[in-house]
């Protein structure tokens, strides 16, 4: 398996709402429209999305993972 199926595999399996999160709220005017698409889009859309922009949305899923863990971390405050 090469690395652009392993990463649309990682991407299909993943929370939508992270990765949208991050485009909308780090991304471009541009990312951000596609934040929002990418949350209202259903599987088959999702998916060509992703393989429109495998990088940036790799980037935006990466993101996203640090976001979420900073939801799930304690806070101490």
């Amino acid at each position: 398996m090469d690395m652009d199926t392993e990463r649309l595999d990682t991407l299909m399996a993943a929370e939508v709402y992270w990765t949208a999160l991050a485009m909308k709220q780090q991304g471009s005017r541009f990312y951000r429209a596609i934040g929002e698409a990418l949350e209202a889009a259903d599987v088959p859309n999702r998916r060509l999305i992703y393989q429109t922009w495998p990088d940036a949305v790799w980037d935006f899923y990466l993101r996203g993972l640090r976001l979420e863990a900073g939801e799930s971390s304690p806070s101490w405050g």
